[in-house]
């Protein structure tokens, strides 16, 4: 079993200076409701990143496929998808979703992915820009890969961390963020961002037979998004990468 990919995993995020704590709640919500003119354009772009992952479910056949949704944050995902019925989302934080309009359309909640019970199968599991802030990646993509039927999919939108294009439109947030709060933008990006757009095709390709990714931009080195359709979920080699895990029991 060749580990290489996973080297530099789980990764670590150092605590943020007591400044941008004292904003860091304030600021995410502003962020996720577009109320600055830069994250207002942040949320349009976003658009591609939410249309990309709904596009398997365009068609009255796609209203039937069972859906797991990692990170779904304030649950603005469905919109992008108004027939999917069997919707189910992990999402840490109740703060988010709480009092959404959406949230009648949910049919299971779960804190954590490790919440879900393993007889679960779903058609389709998606993923829109959580994936770049999840210390423990590919303990997450192999415990979606069992919980997906053979046939099933992971799609994930990511933003494309690690690059020089995605550098350049941080800058202009970063600017708007210094005449807020006087602080340096990066500071809370290296917090939050602690995986690249390569780390996270790398580990998706590991566990999938296929990998297809499109972009919104040029190429990979230059564009601001990416999209992965992945397939072909590799069971075996996800079985036998949870069970090195420290603490995890041989078939648990």
């Amino acid at each position: 079993m060749n580990l290489t990919v996973f080297d530099n995993f789980p990764k670590t995020r150092q605590e943020l200076p007591p400044e941008f704590m004292a904003i860091y709640e304030s600021h995410y919500k502003k962020n996720r409701q577009g109320e600055t003119k830069a994250t207002s354009l942040s949320m349009k772009m976003e658009r591609w990143l939410h249309a990309k992952v709904a596009g398997d479910v365009q068609t009255e056949a796609g209203s039937s496929l069972s859906t797991l949704e990692i990170g779904a944050g304030m649950l603005n995902q469905l919109p992008f998808e108004p027939s999917v019925v069997n919707y189910d989302i992990v999402e840490p934080f109740k703060e988010l979703y709480h009092g959404s309009d959406y949230l009648s359309r949910v049919r299971r909640v779960y804190a954590n992915i490790n919440e879900v019970p393993a007889g679960m199968r779903y058609d389709r599991i998606t993923s829109i820009a959580p994936f770049e802030h999840i210390l423990n990646l590919p303990e997450v993509v192999a415990k979606a890969v069992t919980l997906l039927e053979k046939s099933g999919s992971l799609r994930v939108s990511i933003p494309n961390e690690g690059t020089i294009l995605w550098k350049l439109g941080t800058l202009v947030t970063g600017y708007e963020f210094k005449r807020l709060y006087g602080l340096n933008y990066q500071v809370l990006m290296k917090y939050e961002h602690v995986n690249t757009a390569d780390e996270i095709e790398a580990v998706l390709k590991y566990f999938f037979h296929s990998a297809a990714t499109s972009v919104f931009g040029i190429n990979k080195k230059l564009a601001f998004y990416r999209f992965i359709n992945c397939t072909g979920p590799d069971f075996d080699k996800a079985v036998e990468y949870l069970e090195r895990l420290p603490g995890r029991k041989k078939g648990a």
